[in-house]
C-alpha cells in the first residue's frame, strides 16, 4: 500500500517520457495555473471561513436552533440533529465536529448516531461548493443554483431521518 503513490508517479513519468512530453515543463505550467486559481479564489474562501467561525462562536447557531426547536418537535425531527443539519451546507469541518459529538454522546448505533451519519453522507457543503466552483469560473449569479442546492440539502436531511426510522 505504501508503494501505490510512488508507482503512480513513476507510471506518469514513464508514460510522459515514452510519449516525448516535456514532463517537468508541463508540471511547472500546471503548478503555476494552480497557484493562479488559488490566488483568485482565496478571498472568497477566507470570507466564508470567517463567516462560519463567527456563526459558531457568536452563539447565533444555538439561538437559531432554540428558535426552530418547537417546529422540529412538532414534526418529529430530532432537535439534537438540528445544529448539524443547519451547519452542514455552510461548513464541512464544523458539521463533522458536530457529527463526532453526536456519535460520542449517543453512540454510532443509536437512532441519532445513524441519522447523523446518513445526513453527513447525503448532504453537501453547499455554500463552500458554490463559492469555490463559481468563483473559479467567475460566475456571479448563483441564485437558482443556491436555492436548488439548499432544497436538495433539506430533502436529504428529512429523508435521512425518515429512512433511518423506517429501516431501524
Amino acid at each position: 500500500m505504501e508503494l501505490v503513490m510512488p508507482c503512480v508517479i513513476g507510471f506518469v513519468l514513464m508514460y510522459g517520457l515514452i510519449r516525448k512530453v516535456q514532463v517537468f515543463d508541463v508540471f511547472t505550467k500546471g503548478a503555476r495555473d494552480g497557484v493562479k486559481l488559488l490566488y483568485s479564489i482565496a478571498p472568497t474562501l477566507i470570507g466564508l471561513i470567517v463567516s462560519v467561525t463567527m456563526l459558531k462562536e457568536s452563539g447565533a447557531l444555538t439561538l437559531l436552533c432554540d428558535f426552530l426547536s418547537p417546529v422540529t418537535d412538532a414534526v418529529g425531527f430530532p432537535v439534537e440533529l438540528l445544529p448539524m443539519s443547519l451547519l452542514r451546507p455552510v461548513s464541512g469541518g464544523g458539521s463533522t465536529a458536530l457529527l463526532n459529538q453526536v456519535l460520542k454522546d449517543y453512540g454510532p448505533d443509536s437512532f441519532l448516531g445513524r441519522c447523523a451519519s446518513v445526513i453527513a453522507g447525503s448532504t453537501e457543503t453547499t455554500f463552500y461548493a458554490v463559492t469555490v466552483y463559481y468563483s473559479a469560473v467567475k460566475i456571479k449569479k448563483i441564485r437558482h443554483t443556491l436555492v436548488a442546492a439548499l432544497v436538495a440539502d433539506f430533502v436529504a436531511v428529512v429523508v435521512a431521518v425518515m429512512t433511518v426510522r423506517w429501516l431501524f
